[in-house]
């Protein structure tokens, strides 16, 4: 019988929502399911993380050096932590990618990336040539099985579960050579973009960076996440943390709407898996239409503006 340890990720005190779908991802596997939590005090995280249904432990390691989520100390606890687990799984994300390589490489194990469907304990789809094709691999069971999920493939997990929580403790030696400096985030009262139901998102025809607004306008009527292209980006019409695609974010919204962006195969990649795909472009030929649900031609700085207005 398998037995899981996922990995959680958290900032200030919250649960990211990835933690759910890397549960879900878990479940299909079968077997226990083990969630922990890396922190100075996890009690609040472990408490959100207990309520995900599929899970039948929550783990706290409490330590003042995991005041900040660095990979470099996070790593050689996760290792010790890992004996005894046939699958060690995280979330998909910056902070996922980040540490599961580390992990890997101290275990010694290969690394099975972008999960998306899981098809026994050892066997997994993941994408290759930028979500074009999918390649089934099968992983060796000994001595355990690592990876990171691809959030857009999997569903969150239900909540309503009161799993037990309990203190662990790892005997590990931590690095000297890393330091937590600083962090730069932006703060936005829009959802954020990997979690967001509704995304709106600009590409580079919007000409400027003060015409990214009528983006924001929409996407605040729809309360929605703002997303960009990478040639919208590239120009500087907003930050880099807004990419979608293959070298951006990998979302799966329930409603997307893709304005003055041509469809740039990088950039499919990333919304691939979403449920409605809105196309707004005055090129009738832009690839976007070929896997838009709804597709408008016309002059965006005219439509965009009379779609606000309405809602």
């Amino acid at each position: 019988m398998s037995k899981i340890l996922v990995i959680a990720e958290h900032a200030d005190g919250k649960l990211s929502a990835a933690v759910s779908k890397t549960v879900a991802a878990a479940a299909q596997i079968g077997g226990e399911v083990h969630v922990a939590v890396f922190a100075v005090d996890g009690a609040a995280v472990a408490a959100q993380a207990a309520q995900i249904a599929g899970v039948t432990m929550v783990l706290t390691v409490n330590n003042a050096a995991n005041n900040h989520a660095l990979a470099a100390t996070l790593a050689p606890q996760v290792v010790e932590l890992a004996k005894g687990y046939s699958h060690v799984l995280f979330p998909g994300t910056t902070f996922g990618k980040d540490l599961a390589p580390r992990v890997a490489a101290k275990l010694d194990v290969q690394q099975v990336s972008d999960i998306m469907h899981v098809h026994n304990a050892t066997s997994f789809d993941r994408p290759t040539y930028a979500g074009n094709a999918i390649c089934t691999v099968e992983a060796p069971a000994s001595p355990l099985v690592l990876g990171t999920v691809r959030l857009a493939s999997f569903q969150a997990a239900a909540s309503g579960n009161s799993a037990p929580v309990e203190a662990a403790s790892v005997n590990a030696t931590l690095p000297t050579h890393t330091r937590f400096v600083s962090l730069a985030a932006q703060k936005s009262e829009r959802p954020e973009l990997q979690s967001a139901n509704r995304v709106v998102s600009g590409g580079r025809a919007l000409g400027s960076s003060d015409a990214f607004k009528i983006i924001y306008e929409l996407a605040d009527k729809l309360n929605a996440g703002v997303g960009a292209s990478r040639a919208a980006v590239d120009s500087g019409y907003c930050p880099n943390d807004m990419q979608v695609g293959q070298t951006g974010k990998i979302i799966a919204p329930e409603l997307y709407i893709a304005i003055g962006i041509s469809g740039a195969i990088q950039h499919l990649a990333g919304i691939k898996d979403a449920r409605t795909i809105v196309a707004i472009n005055k090129d009738a030929e832009a690839p976007i239409f070929e896997i838009a649900d709804f597709g408008i031609v016309g002059d965006l700085f005219q439509i965009v503006p009379e779609i606000t207005g309405k809602l």
